[in-house]
């Protein structure tokens, strides 16, 4: 077996061993390196137009996790027994003409002004006609939010790749969990908002049922 045929078994391993898990051991505790090896993951995921639109809150805080499970119905296992609990919150207002995207360009991208001038009026038209992003704050922020499970999905395969757990997290409600972040300081005033969640950790124990997916043949189509 060559090393890309070990490695492509090695991945599908790691998709293999992954669920939702529910419930992780409370007392294991994922190392610091581990934990920062998975965040660099979701550092490096790639975004729409390179623009980053993320942050990522790891909630250590027993009081804050107590806060959270009372408007989190999907993370009541979680909550209390994850080693690391992440918030991924996404930007609002990311606009071609934002004040952020200009400081990305310029002192991120290191993009020279020519460029810059160039490119601005195409963003503009990628974001305004071709997808009309512009028709209300929720359509801006809901495409902003796609974003951010890109990197959620490469930091739970990064994970599974080296034996830990995790779960990703929609069940919460969207405006108490927005309240206590906001009441918390962690929005930046509006700048952010909550996207997803997911919770690390170990299994406290194996599945009850197999992984199952529908077969390749019904959901890919070939169109040559």
């Amino acid at each position: 077996m060559n090393k890309t045929t070990t490695k492509k078994q090695e991945i599908i391993n790691a998709f293999q061993f992954r669920h939702a898990t529910k419930k992780f051991d409370p007392i294991k505790n994922i190392s610091n390196e581990d934990f920062q090896f998975i965040l660099e993951a979701g550092r490096l995921s790639p975004s729409s137009v390179g623009w980053e639109p993320w942050k990522f809150l790891v909630v250590q805080n027993k009081q804050l996790r107590e806060k959270m499970k009372q408007v989190s119905w999907g993370a009541q296992g979680q909550l209390p027994t994850a080693s690391h609990f992440l918030i991924i919150l996404a930007r609002r207002g990311l606009r071609y003409d934002s004040d952020y995207v200009k400081h990305l360009n310029k002192k991120v991208k290191k993009l020279p002004d020519d460029v810059i001038a160039r490119i601005t009026p195409r963003y503009k038209e990628f974001q305004e006609s071709d997808l009309h992003l512009f028709e209300s704050d929720r359509t801006l922020f809901d495409w902003t939010s796609k974003q951010t499970y890109i990197a959620l999905g490469n930091m739970m395969t990064a994970a599974a790749l080296i034996g830990i757990d995790s779960c990703p997290i929609e069940g919460f409600n969207y405006d108490k969990v927005h309240n206590i972040l906001e009441e918390e300081g962690l929005l930046e005033n509006g700048k952010f908002d909550i996207s997803v969640m997911v919770a690390f950790g170990y299994r406290a124990a194996e599945p009850k049922r197999p992984k199952s997916r529908q077969s390749i043949e019904d959901i890919v189509q070939w169109i040559n």
